[in-house]
């Protein structure tokens, strides 16, 4: 029997690094009875860090996913990484859900990852939910942790489940729906008829719940103000319009090590949570259409996560926004144009597949060895082509050099890095071909050692890693005359080639060849082979060898003999003078300088340009961007950018983004010119 769209419930669970996100979902399943015990992360036995680098790192890397049935309702419950390294993850999760339950620690407060959450939420268009987990440490201080997020996010934060503390400590938790208090035995609750310490601030808090959940509707407010008690049945109708529109954003105290209150928090999202909304996609026609949940609508779902491992091939997981797939619908990807033959359908329950004939509008599951089917890409009907949003994808600002550990291993690293950059798109390969070396490039140290060691782990090759290096270039800044002159004899025939070039610094990036013979001093027919001579030479500076640009070279004169010269005569003689004209016209050293818009709080400001200072960059100007934050312009030498990524993330607390794009060549500082120059004679 096919699941209805309005019993499915798709939660993601987001917010900073080690706040007990998954703790708390390890809980959630086993206090829905899906799991005889509770995993914890520091054990490496959780249901939803199962990946070997989760289980060796003790944090989560990835997005997962646990499907599990609750008061009637099926819930995917996403969990999702805290590492801003890894918000890859987090995006993926908030691309399929229709919920987000931000994770707050009671002990700490609010964190940048949840302020991040909080927005990426609304942005995707998710109701939110707060939860301030840890209460059972004795540092928790939920009403601490409630008053900063509302100071934050404003007064439609509404508390829900809070507790009750009696000489200090936290007794037992205060239900707003039933208006019960409960005390704890294990996960196994009673009720409670301790009080408060501070009664006054109790009964103020349950005021803001009360006129919270009456001004979402006219009839629930009339009642209100006429001071009548609203029923638990009116309240969870209030909650639910609230929710659904974001006027009200519930706050859950509880505690997941523990299980303790968890079973509130599951029985609101069973009740309370809204059911998938419609979507709108683009038709072939590029009008936006909406599509609702409805398993007899036309076919769409959308790829929000792909795991490609090599023993157990591909894995798709997605999304049904409208209609119904099972292994024989004839599936159309309106991103590659291609049919797609389905795979076996499963269910997911960490890195356990449940399989399933069908799935339907609203649910979430995964497809089996679809190959074409990618992160970001709709599955649809070919005679109905539409395209939904796909996930947003983090731009990559940390790169490294890779190479392999062994010789002959270069096609194996290629092949293994594409793979897992069809897993995590943010991750990003490249071949420099100035430089020579292969680029890898993600969201921060951390991403990019995951990389590897799954490399080593997943397709048995070794890499190492350096700093990129920088493509520079040479120029001249003066004009000279040089001549160039070989001549051999060895028995027959010789070689035989003179000529006089005048060099001179020019606004282009090629060589840019001239000629003013007069007389036939050097036959025309040898001027492609002066020429090709010189550009051989420009491929490969005096200074460091790096390639040179911004140079005009006129041949004006020579000589040649009519037996001995040849064109390879006169391709070494152009050879001579490019290196002792080069030589004599003041060469200097250029470098890349980027164009670099940093988006940063304001808090960050003065400190983001000291250290853009730092790296000898200028500081263009400054845009406000409408959300608190500033739009700093700069120019900055590319060679300076290697550790600024991270130096953003230190200074903005992780709330700071940015984007290069390369502006020009300039001239390096000559102290910095000789370091370089000694650095490649040393290599």
């Amino acid at each position: 029997m096919s699941i209805q769209a309005k019993n499915i419930r798709n939660i993601v669970f987001a917010g900073h690094a080690s706040k007990g996100k998954t703790t708390l979902c390890e809980a959630l399943l086993n206090v829905a009875g899906t799991t005889e015990r509770m995993g914890k992360t520091a054990d490496a036995n959780t249901v939803l860090d199962f990946d070997s680098e989760e289980k060796k790192r003790k944090i989560s890397v990835n997005s997962a996913v646990a499907s599990f049935e609750y008061k009637g309702k099926n819930i995917n419950l996403i969990d999702t990484p805290g590492l801003f390294d890894f918000a890859m993850g987090t995006n993926e999760g908030m691309r399929a859900a229709d919920t987000a339950v931000i994770v707050v620690s009671a002990r700490s407060g609010l964190a940048v990852g949840a302020e991040k959450a909080f927005k990426s939420a609304g942005s995707h268009g998710l109701s939110r939910i707060f939860v301030t987990t840890k209460m059972e440490d004795e540092r928790a201080d939920f009403y601490k942790s409630f008053n900063g997020i509302v100071a934050k996010f404003g007064t439609q934060v509404c508390p829900v489940v809070v507790p009750v503390i009696s000489d200090g400590k936290v007794v037992a938790y205060y239900n707003m729906i039933d208006s019960k208090a409960y005390e704890y035995d294990g996960t196994k609750r009673k009720e409670s008829a301790l009080t408060h310490d501070d009664e006054a601030r109790f009964e103020a808090i349950k005021a803001v719940f009360a006129e919270a959940v009456a001004s979402t509707d006219e009839e629930l407010m009339d009642k209100y103000f006429e001071g009548e008690e609203l029923t638990a049945e009116e309240k969870i109708k209030g909650l639910k319009l609230g929710v659904a529109d974001g006027s009200i954003i519930p706050v859950f105290a509880l505690s997941g090590i523990t299980g303790i209150a968890c079973d509130m928090l599951l029985d609101f999202i069973a009740d309370v949570c809204p059911s998938p909304k419609s979507e709108y996609a683009i038709d072939s026609n590029g009008e936006p259409v909406e599509l609702t949940a409805d398993e007899n609508g036309p076919l769409a779902a959308v790829c929000f996560k792909t795991v490609a491992d090599p023993f157990i091939g591909k894995l798709s997981y997605f999304k049904v926004v409208s209609g119904k797939f099972n292994s024989s619908t004839p599936a159309f990807n309106a991103n590659t144009g291609k049919e797609e033959r389905m795979g076996k359908i499963v269910k997911l329950f960490g890195a356990k597949q449940i399989d399933v004939s069908e799935l339907t509008a609203g649910d979430i599951g995964a497809v089996t060895k679809l190959s074409g089917f990618s992160t970001g890409d709709t599955l649809c009907s070919s005679s109905n082509v539409v395209k939904l949003d796909g996930v947003n994808i983090p731009t990559a600002s940390y790169k490294v050099a890779v190479s392999a550990v062994k010789k002959g291993e270069e096609e194996k690293i290629a092949a293994g890095i594409a793979r897992l950059c069809e897993e995590d798109p943010s991750l990003t390969y490249t071949n420099n071909i100035e430089t020579h070396q292969q680029i890898l490039s993600g969201l921060g140290e951390q991403q990019i050692d995951v990389a590897v060691s799954r490399l080593k782990d997943k397709f048995g090759v070794e890499a190492k890693l350096e700093a990129p290096k920088v493509a520079y270039r040479e120029t001249i800044t003066k004009k000279v005359s040089a001549q160039g002159r070989h001549k051999k004899q060895s028995g027959g025939h010789g070689q035989f080639g003179d000529v006089f070039i005048e060099f001179e610094p020019y606004d282009t990036e090629k060589l840019l060849f001239a000629e003013r013979i007069v007389g036939g001093a050097v036959p025309k027919n040898f001027f492609p082979a002066v020429e090709k001579g010189l550009n051989e030479c420009m491929e490969k500076g005096i200074l460091a060898g790096y390639p040179m640009v911004g140079v005009k070279a006129t041949l004006y004169d020579g000589s040649y003999h009519p037996v001995d010269s040849s064109e390879m005569s006169f391709k070494m003689a152009a050879a001579l003078a490019f290196k002792e004209g080069i030589a004599n016209a003041a060469p200097v050293l250029l470098e890349p300088i980027v164009t670099l818009r940093a988006t940063v709080n304001d808090e960050a400001m003065g400190d983001i340009i000291g250290d853009i200072n730092r790296r000898r960059g200028r500081v263009l100007g400054m845009n406000p961007t409408g959300d608190g934050n500033q739009e700093i312009i700069a120019e900055v030498p590319e060679a300076e950018m290697s550790t600024f990524s991270t130096s953003m993330r230190q200074i903005t607390q992780g709330r700071g983004s940015f984007t290069t794009e390369f502006a020009r060549y300039e001239r390096v500082p000559e102290h910095i010119a000789q370091n370089v120059i000694a650095e490649s004679a040393a290599n």
